[in-house]
């Protein structure tokens, strides 16, 4: 059986604990990105919307909506997660789970794949526009494969949300 997103929002929750919607829909993001580059398949199959604050899993949203903060997600379940995506997942984690939901919303506004399905569209604009899995692959290889792109733990974050 194939994962889905409340699976990944599971296992998330289960390494880190508690934290804001906000920021798990940013590290749920930021897996399905990551998995499309290293592991050439996506973890789970619901679409990511550009909503005005970042990528938006809808049917996520609509299962922690009106929550500030969740823990556990009772939908999903951790064991329908492949190995290789736990491996994935994991790296994500070490690599993201520092950041708060501000931090990861700005990241996200300041790359191509959230840029471009909002593109035309006013800052709070509503949208249900899709971020395509090949646009995050194109934009994510590229990243992976530069020797120059700066880590996450180096970013300036003062200059990237004056931007």
């Amino acid at each position: 059986m194939a994962a889905t997103v409340h699976d990944v929002a599971a296992y998330i929750l289960a390494r880190r604990g508690r934290m804001s919607t906000w920021k798990l829909q940013k590290l749920v993001y930021y897996t399905q990105a990551w998995a499309l580059v290293w592991d050439d398949e996506p973890i789970f199959g619901q679409p990511i919307e550009a909503w005005a604050n970042g990528p938006v899993v809808r049917e996520l949203y609509l299962s922690h909506r009106g929550q500030f903060s969740v823990a556990e997600c009772t939908e999903g379940e951790p064991d329908r997660i492949a190995e290789r995506h736990k491996d994935t997942i994991d790296r994500v984690l070490d690599e993201y789970g520092a950041l708060t939901g501000r931090q990861l919303s700005h990241l996200t506004h300041a790359e191509d794949p959230w840029r471009e399905a909002r593109k035309g569209l006013a800052p709070t604009a509503s949208s249900n526009s899709e971020i395509t899995q090949d646009s995050m692959t194109a934009y994510y290889e590229a990243l992976d494969s530069d020797q120059n792109a700066p880590l996450v733990g180096d970013i300036d974050w003062a200059a990237l949300e004056a931007s």
